[in-house]
């Protein structure tokens, strides 16, 4: 089994429900807007399955692999901007 994180950008409010539900059964304890999801080969393929079957072309949904021992590089911080837009460093 290996480790991946999920994040998603959906345009459609009902899309968005649907997605984030079949996310979120894959989901261990974590972040709320980045779902870390331990999966088989097997598990990976159904997901994949099952998100491309509810997106849209317009969405956007990464999977990315996440190394075993994951190495920490330090501690991000937030610089606030104008309209409530967020950098993260």
């Amino acid at each position: 089994m290996a480790g991946f994180l999920i994040v998603y950008d959906i345009f459609n409010q009902k899309r968005l429900r649907k997605i984030k539900k079949i996310v979120y059964s894959y989901r261990v304890e974590g972040q709320k807007s980045a779902i870390e999801s331990p999966l088989t080969k097997s598990h990976l393929k159904t997901l994949v399955s099952e998100l491309n079957y509810f997106s849209d072309e317009k969405d956007k949904i990464n999977i990315i692999y996440v190394e075993q021992d994951p190495i920490c590089l330090g501690k991000a911080t937030s610089l606030e901007l104008e309209n409530n837009a967020f950098i993260i460093v």
